[in-house]
């Protein structure tokens, strides 16, 4: 089953795409299909990285236990399970206006590569961050596809691609501190990882990173003519990214852990200063 965590962190990019696209509240019921679309996908992304990375998680002491590194689940049961993850999920995906099915299929080909990236460089939380916030550009497609017809390709506005980019700078945030669990493992494995690359200059590319996701949020609530709440909530959200860096210990797995973990609350932040600049705007 996925992590809860990384669920959430698949989720909010979504609602934050949904919540400028619509211009207000997006409906329980297209919020309701996201949540069940990131719950699967995320899913379907673990048990992709397990297969490709069964033996190397064998060799990892916070992943050896992981059914097909303990070969407690065979190859052929993980690509059934796939098979029905990935299944659902086109289901949930045919719900959506029809240019989300290209972004649903193109983002496939990311979650499918992004397993093998740490071979092959030391910034897999790059591709990571290109992955996991797609959900934005779906999202947003989902909110004004209706408007696009049925055979359109999806079009983004210059807010919305900055937003993208503010995520995928709040993924290589957020990874980076998570990546450094394993560090140690991943050099010995000559794994690549941020973790790696960044070393003991980790706090100052971190609060790049950090000031990068902020500043490219701000711009996309100037041009999505957001108000007040939206920039409260970045307030709240930067004063919890200065938490995050100020106090992290890379040398210290629980104390990454924590800081990870707690980047759900950047998510729903963030979308709650949307809905609120929406509801001020309107009233």
């Amino acid at each position: 089953m996925p992590s809860s965590q990384r669920t959430w962190l698949l989720f909010w990019p979504c609602a934050w795409g949904l919540g400028i696209g619509s211009s207000g509240v997006p409906s329980l019921d297209i919020l309701g299909l996201f949540g069940l679309g990131a719950f699967l996908m995320r899913g379907a992304g673990c048990t992709i990285n397990d297969m490709w990375d069964r033996r190397i998680d064998a060799a990892v002491s916070r992943t050896k236990t992981r059914p097909l590194a303990a070969k407690e689940l065979r190859l052929r049961q993980a690509t059934a399970w796939l098979g029905l993850q990935l299944s659902l999920s086109f289901l949930i995906l045919l719900q959506l206006p029809a240019p989300c099915l290209f972004l649903g299929l193109t983002s496939l080909g990311l979650v499918v590569v992004y397993p093998l990236a740490k071979r092959v460089t030391n910034w897999p939380q790059a591709v990571l961050g290109l992955t996991f916030n797609t959900g934005i550009l779906i999202g947003y497609t989902a909110a004004v596809g209706g408007e696009l017809g049925y055979i359109a390709a999806p079009s983004f506005t210059p807010a919305i691609l900055t937003m993208y980019g503010g995520a995928i700078a709040w993924t290589l945030l957020y990874d980076t501190i998570y990546a450094h669990q394993d560090r140690e493992e991943d050099t010995h494995l000559g794994l690549g990882s941020t973790a790696r690359q960044l070393g003991d200059k980790t706090t100052q590319w971190l609060a790049a990173f950090g000031t990068t996701m902020i500043s490219s949020l701000i711009v996309s609530g100037l041009l999505s003519e957001l108000c007040w709440p939206y920039y409260a909530g970045l307030t709240i959200a930067s004063a919890h990214l200065l938490w995050q860096i100020s106090t992290l210990d890379i040398q210290n797995r629980e104390n990454c852990a924590r800081r990870f973990k707690s980047n759900r609350h950047i998510g729903w932040i963030i979308c709650a200063g949307i809905v609120g600049s929406h509801f001020v705007t309107n009233s």
